[in-house]
């Protein structure tokens, strides 16, 4: 089927519900890159400690700056009352109520430098809480209200922040350039490793010297590089702090993430609070009436695609237990309810990111939202407000009732920019899939689709490989795009994705070619059987990462089904992509070892092997400051291209990393990549 009925009617509702007098009297056109530009993202939306208010982040692109601008917004719980709270030209994000309600505190860059500022609600300018000598990141608050916590980055052996801008400083007037490592990292997603390290400080509110919580850790708080302020939370009592944090001289090939805990005067070195397991633990998050805590927690170390598992103690000195061994998900939010008695989780599960209740003494799990994407749900009493977005909607702010769930929104503030834009109808399906087990995926018909007409097909696969291309509004890749170009978009949840339970994940080990290309293949066969408007003739496959890895693959050993290719940042050749990524458990695991202890498992499925078989045109797109993927891996695959003669084009971005998030260069990438398809696809 289409988009269900509950979701037709919040959409329908989302787009009605508060619109502006003024709608835009353009006709609509199809879905391009263009709209997705436009789009405002929200983010982090907090409850006032009264419930009355909600306070978010809206981020618009600037063109000129070729950069985003956020500033906070605030509205009314009921949905009215929506207004801007900054309007300085520089980002202000990360918003936090102060523990009365009567100011905001935040994060912006308006001073020169990113530092906290406090926002009064009854009128009056914003003002400078923090002067720091270095930008703050990761703002927490305590609950008691007279304590900040922020992150730093400093040298661990410096005592003081004027050490660390010593240091900083010294090196730029050295006249030499060379830099000497003992050991690993070296370099680290986009950024070659100085010697600075993230560390955590504590700062009394009313003003105070930072305290550094972390003095001599060889560690970063949070995990980088994806890691935030949900890795850190005050104790009840407000007396110490708990983070997430990697110690130890294995970082590249350790997953063993701890949580510990701090005086917040600094007067006593961490303490690991979870050094029993020797795997992941993060989130931590303490219950409203102090008695519990909830944290995430892997089983098996150098697992980074592991299960989380919802862990509760007892607090301060009590036992812990894992609450949901029985529940074949893998949250990656924690909130508490208002009483204690359950947890909020969002997860991914069946192609969506779904909003589920735990019950915080048996583990049952229950689904209060369970299509589109649920992220950043924060509580007050019965009240959850949270963020929704699905395929044809960026996020928007939702509001339901924990004990009856009844989703509204409340923001429609993208409604008429989704106006001028038409999209396709996307339609989740399942077939019979490697071994015959069900695998899922997503169909997007194109837009002014016509049952009597043939379109081409874009056929994405995602990364990861422990991914999902579910029910989500993409900013990079967004199916709309192709739809709105004319073409169908097919997605394959293959073996390996997230979200259909923990054995679907860990079946590809050892078997990235295998599993994974038997569902692909099935997976398209079964949607040009099933949607006889597809032009089974007329296909092309894109993906990135892992899907950029599997484009090479394909090349190989699927040669005569595509009529191009397009390979974003993938893998090319499995020894050398081990001897040059940075983080080594990801292959380690998946591979069964490093590469000299096994490399047949490396060699079974590296595409580097069946570069004779290739024939298809492929683009090739890659970032310079990629080294999750380094650049050299899609040079040598565009060189392969080129020596075998086959049609082929390198996209190279010198400022971009794995992923393209400059505004120019994503029009350049949607220009070129739809320009690619357009040359080789019969229309």
């Amino acid at each position: 089927m289409l988009l269900t009925s509950k979701i037709r009617w919040i959409l329908i509702c989302s787009l009605v519900c508060g619109l502006p007098a003024q709608i835009s009297r353009a006709a609509p056109s199809g879905f391009s890159v263009d709209h997705l530009l436009k789009m405002e993202r929200l983010a982090s939306p907090r409850i006032s400690p009264d419930g009355r208010l909600v306070v978010f982040t809206r981020s618009s692109v600037d063109l000129e700056s070729n950069s985003l601008r956020s500033d906070l917004w605030i509205i009314n719980s009921d949905g009215t009352g929506l207004r801007r709270l900054t309007t300085h030209p520089a980002s202000d994000h990360s918003p936090q109520w102060s523990a009365d309600g009567s100011s905001i505190y935040f994060l912006s860059s308006r001073s020169g430098s990113t530092q906290v500022w406090n926002l009064p609600l009854n009128g009056g300018e914003a003002r400078q809480v923090t002067k720091l000598p270095l930008p703050v990141s990761n703002l927490v608050l305590s609950p008691t209200g007279d304590h900040l916590a922020v992150t730093l980055e400093v040298y661990p052996q410096c005592a003081e922040l004027s050490c660390t801008l010593d240091k900083v400083e010294a090196v730029e007037k050295q006249a030499h350039t060379g830099q000497i490592y003992d050991r690993l990292f070296v370099r680290h997603w986009d950024r070659w490793k100085d010697g600075r390290r993230s560390h955590l400080f504590v700062i009394p509110i009313e003003g105070g010297d930072p305290q550094n919580v972390m003095a001599g850790m060889q560690a970063d708080t949070p995990a980088q590089p994806f890691g935030g302020a949900e890795e850190i939370t005050f104790s009840p009592d407000g007396t110490s702090i708990l983070f997430t944090a990697r110690v130890g001289n294995n970082e590249a090939w350790s997953t063993n993430f701890d949580i510990y805990q701090a005086p917040i005067d600094a007067s006593q070195p961490p303490q690991s609070i979870t050094s029993q397991n020797l795997a992941w633990d993060t989130h931590p998050a303490f219950s409203p009436d102090g008695r519990k805590l909830a944290y995430l927690a892997m089983e098996r170390p150098g697992y980074e695609s592991d299960r989380f598992r919802i862990v509760v103690r007892d607090w301060p000195n009590g036992t812990s237990s894992v609450l949901t061994e029985a529940w074949d998900r893998s949250p990656h939010s924690l909130t508490w309810s208002h009483d204690s008695k359950h947890l909020y989780a969002t997860a991914f599960s069946l192609g969506q990111v779904s909003l589920f209740a735990i019950d915080a003494s048996s583990g049952e799990a229950e689904a209060l939202v369970e299509e589109g994407t649920v992220s950043a749900p924060t509580v007050f009493q019965d009240r959850i407000v949270y963020l929704w977005d699905h395929l044809n909607s960026p996020a928007e702010i939702y509001t339901i009732s924990a004990g009856k769930p009844d989703p509204r929104p409340l923001t429609s503030i993208n409604a008429e920019r989704l106006a001028e834009a038409k999209m396709g109808e996307p339609e989740q399906f399942s077939f019979s899939g490697w071994n015959g087990e069900t695998v899922y995926g997503y169909v997007v018909q194109p837009v002014d689709f016509d049952p009597n007409q043939k379109y081409p097909v874009a056929f994405l696969i995602h990364g990861g490989p422990q991914g999902s291309f579910g029910n989500h509004f993409h900013y990079r890749w967004n199916p709309q795009v192709y739809a709105g170009a004319g073409y169908g978009v097919v997605m394959v949840d293959f073996h390996g994705s997230i979200g259909y339970g923990q054995e679907f994940v860990d079946s590809i080990r050892n078997d990235w070619g295998g599993k994974p290309l038997e569902d692909l293949q099935k997976g398209l066969d079964a949607a040009l059987e099933r949607y006889p408007w597809m032009d089974p003739d007329n296909v092309a496959a894109l993906g990135a990462s892992y899907g950029g890895y599997m484009v090479n693959w394909i090349a190989g050993n699927w040669p005569d089904r595509f009529r191009c290719l397009v390979n974003h940042d993938g893998a090319f050749d499995m020894r050398s992509m081990y001897y040059s990524t940075e983080e080594l458990w990801f292959l380690e695991w998946e591979m069964g070892g490093p590469y000299w202890s096994n490399a047949e498992n490396y060699e079974k499925h590296n595409p580097a092997r069946f570069v004779n078989q290739w024939k298809t045109p492929m683009l090739v797109v890659h970032g310079a400051l990629d080294f999750r993927v380094p650049l050299e891996q899609s040079l040598a695959t565009f060189t392969a291209l080129q020596r075998r003669g086959i049609p082929s084009r390198l996209l190279y971005f010198p400022d971009e990393n794995h992923w393209v998030l400059k505004p120019q260069n994503s029009i350049q990438w949607h220009n070129t990549v739809l320009e690619w398809l357009k040359r080789w696809i019969e229309r």
